[in-house]
């Protein structure tokens, strides 16, 4: 490593020791944070990837660059009985990350002090690496990203982010503006964030540097982590996203998936997606996931974090969409529902809408990955309901099905075997776009 490197990774762990992120209180819990657990559990990530459910027992998961502890406590508690790694270069923070594991009952965990580039030397391997709020940081990501690929099992996945040159471009030159008042020379502390906060407010609010910055929750104490990590955060670099790609073709790792990938959804900005512009409607659907995620931030830069999930390449068993299966394929496949749904309030809530024949509203759960209400109606949320027993063959859904409809509610014929299909087909194709309910193929 160079020295300027090594200096640049100095600055940032003497920034984390004197001001450990997240400022989370050592007793808040994310257990009952649905969208937080869907995302930090690898069940969602590999199947993305792989068309397959994975059990998380047993599972090693990284978290590299762990801070405080807070996200490695989410994936504690997003993935049972897997083991929890957390790594990070202040050392106070893995004290405090460490206390916080024991303090919520989890023992199967452990943390060092050691930098991402070092990871070889745990001599571990992992099944699933979360490298949350770092990489932008880093002076070399690209060989952080190798360096992660090398301590990666050979199915296993990568969470990591970069921060948008574009979203966050206010940031960056009030960065330069405060570095230019000698605020960040050495190691800023409360002082330079007490200056900061009395620049900011003494502006009109009509200077651009405001207007594109500052919001009144700055102010205050609690505040006061949300200056060091925008206008005084060391080492701060944002990206697009064909830098990001540049990134992971550098490193022999491919793209998997945006984590919040239902609101990159480019057609979504228009007025009518149904009804693109000639041009557009004729070009879209010949473009590749980089140029249609370049256009969006291109369009609308709303999302702090490039937050994406990578993979290696070329996955050794083709992935056949659940829209291109076969007769064969639903015949003999199997039902999971997504683990963080496996909750008994969810279930309480489903059976008293299947008792009041009211609709159930899935994504009051789980938001992320989408941007509007989804609903079944309640009759055909009772097909689903063993799933909340543990996984089923899709022909035991259809049986279920075939019990509950038995006549056409018009007609009152009896349901035939290929109507029962596809309610049931509809209704799991439906779910599964939302990873709702995970849909595997016959080995």
């Amino acid at each position: 490593m160079t020295n300027q490197a090594s200096e640049i990774l100095e600055k940032i762990r003497q920034q984390y020791e004197s001001c450990p992120y997240p400022r989370i209180p050592l007793e808040k819990s994310p257990k009952d944070d649905l969208n937080a657990l869907f995302i930090h559990n690898l069940v969602t990530s590999y199947y993305l990837r792989y068309q397959k459910f994975t059990e998380t027992k047993g599972k090693v998961i990284l978290d590299a660059g762990c801070g405080s502890g807070y996200k490695s406590l989410m994936l504690a508690e997003a993935n049972p009985e897997a083991k929890i790694v957390g790594i990070d270069i202040s050392e106070e923070s893995v004290k405090l990350a460490r206390h916080r594991l024991e303090h919520h009952g989890f023992e199967n965990a452990e943390f060092h002090v050691l930098s991402i580039y070092d990871l070889p030397s745990l001599g571990m391997e992992f099944d699933y690496i979360n490298n949350d709020e770092t990489l932008y940081l880093l002076p070399d990501p690209i060989a952080a990203l190798k360096t992660m690929k090398s301590v990666l099992k050979p199915f296993g996945m990568i969470r990591t982010n970069l921060h948008s040159a574009l979203q966050r471009a206010g940031y960056f030159r009030a960065q330069k503006l405060f570095g230019a008042m000698g605020l960040t020379e050495s190691n800023p502390g409360d002082l330079e964030a007490e200056i900061i906060l009395e620049t900011m407010k003494s502006l009109k609010d009509g200077v651009d540097i405001k207007s594109r910055t500052w919001h009144p929750g700055f102010e205050g104490e609690e505040g006061k982590q949300s200056v060091f990590m925008n206008y005084l955060l060391q080492s701060d670099n944002g990206f697009t996203i064909p830098e990001m790609f540049a990134m992971l073709r550098a490193s022999d790792l491919e793209f998997t998936s945006m984590v919040n990938w239902r609101h990159w959804e480019l057609t979504d900005l228009f007025k009518e997606p149904d009804n693109l512009p000639v041009f557009l409607g004729m070009t879209l659907p010949e473009i590749n996931v980089e140029q249609r995620l370049h256009l969006f931030e291109l369009l609308h830069p709303c999302h702090r974090l490039l937050d994406f999930w990578c993979g290696y390449p070329n996955p050794e068993e083709p992935v056949v969409p659940v829209a291109e299966w076969s007769e064969s394929d639903w015949l003999n496949g199997r039902v999971h529902l997504h683990p963080v749904l496996q909750k008994p309030k969810v279930k309480e809530d489903l059976i008293e809408c299947i008792t009041e024949q009211r609709s159930f509203r899935l994504s009051d759960y789980i938001r992320v990955p989408t941007n509007r209400p989804v609903e079944i109606e309640s009759t055909i949320a009772a097909c689903i309901l063993p799933l909340w027993e543990g996984v089923q063959p899709i022909t035991s859904l259809v049986e279920r099905w075939s019990k509950i409809r038995p006549l056409h509610p018009v007609t009152l014929e009896p349901v035939s075997e290929e109507a029962a299909w596809n309610e049931v087909k509809k209704l799991l194709c439906k779910l599964e776009v939302f990873l709702y309910v995970l849909l595997e193929r016959s080995a």
